[in-house]
């Protein structure tokens, strides 16, 4: 039977497209533009944060987990290499300024040289430059505390770094003596040169300036961001590992230094290694030295002054060896060509000839 439909009225057979009377229409369908299609797009946009909470969620839960695994390995790994070291045999100590404190030295005629070290290194650092000084002076360098095998008591600043040089040469019996400081020592020796000038026969500052900015800032910064158990880690890691002390010396000394054979590797790292010496580390002055104007009080003391860097010293700026010079009225730097910042290790010969070069006192 054949259903006759009027001329207005709607054809919505399926055969046509449409849909069925019966079947639900959805909302806005028949609208022009394609309209009907906007629901399936505020559907898709509602899964989108569901989909950014889920990895959210995942990542979350990844960080937690790897916390969690990096504490656990730092505390375990700390107790595990928490047995110290002990000092070498042999070594000889004085007490200056109460100070138990390790000392070398070299030769036995002539005016007496006082050598003193820089971050991270001790008296044996001195010993290419003691050893080429031996023939005409006697020469004393002492581990600063905080270095070394000396006892760890701060504050570790370059007042208190002074006090510990003038109480080595009390101890020592050195009425006066030439003072010699490397890196962050020229800011004990100016120290000591301020508080007792009278005990000064001359001073040179090698690779340093004496100032309380520039080659070791940021260090405080470093101490604040990483928290123990995790710094401890870091520390024990990098010092147990041959290639980075390899890596750190060969940086600071250049392709001019002797290899680092095992030995020579456990020279720079047991110092790391012995009781308290971590605890006093994290305790240290990021930059050890005097205000600008106190360095430049040192132009006042009439004795003869050197100044010595290495020409590709990369701590210090290229002007820094000539602006310490002016600052302390001392001649022209010495620049010793194809030197890095331990001069005294590369370039022994020439360091030993600018101390020698100072006028007698």
């Amino acid at each position: 039977m054949t259903v006759q439909r009027s001329a207005g009225e709607a054809d919505h057979s399926p055969a046509q497209g449409g849909l069925d009377d019966a079947s639900p229409r959805p909302a806005g369908a028949g609208r022009a533009g394609g309209a009907g299609r906007k629901p399936w797009r505020r559907g898709k946009s509602a899964e989108r944060p569901r989909r950014r909470w889920k990895w959210t969620r995942r990542l979350l839960a990844t960080g937690i987990a790897f916390f969690v695994l990096v504490t656990s390995f730092s505390f375990i790994y700390n107790a595990a290499t928490a047995e110290r070291a002990r000092e070498p045999a042999g070594l000889r100590f004085v007490s200056a300024d109460g100070i138990r404190t390790r000392y070398s030295s070299w030769g036995v005629n002539g005016p007496p040289i006082v050598l003193v070290h820089g971050a991270a290194e001790s008296s044996d650092t001195w010993a290419p430059v003691a050893e080429r000084l031996a023939a005409r002076y006697r020469v004393y360098a002492f581990d600063v505390s905080g270095w070394g095998y000396s006892e760890r008591r701060g504050p570790f600043d370059a007042e208190h770094g002074a006090a510990q040089l003038i109480g080595v040469m009390d101890a020592l019996r050195l009425p006066r003596a030439t003072l010699v400081g490397h890196s962050s020592g020229a800011g004990i020796v100016a120290a000591a040169a301020l508080r007792a000038p009278g005990r000064v026969g001359g001073l040179v500052f090698v690779d340093g300036d004496a100032l309380d900015t520039g080659a070791g800032a940021g260090a405080d910064d470093v101490r604040k961001i990483v928290r123990n158990p995790y710094r401890t880690t870091l520390l024990r890691l990098g010092i147990r590992s041959d290639w980075v002390i390899r890596k750190i010396y060969g940086s600071q000394c250049g392709p001019a230094c002797p290899r680092l054979d095992r030995a020579g590797v456990d020279r720079w790292r047991r110092p790391f290694q012995v009781a308290g010496a971590e605890s006093a580390l994290w305790r240290m002055e990021g930059v050890v030295g005097l205000p600008e104007r106190r360095v430049g009080e040192l132009a006042r003391l009439n004795v003869p002054k050197s100044v010595v860097f290495g020409a590709d010293d990369d701590v210090f700026s290229r002007s820094a060896p000539y602006d310490t010079a002016r600052l302390i009225g001392a001649p022209a730097p010495t620049i010793v060509p194809d030197a890095r910042h331990l001069p005294i290790v590369s370039h022994p010969d020439r360091v030993a000839t600018a101390i020698t070069a100072l006028p007698p006192r």
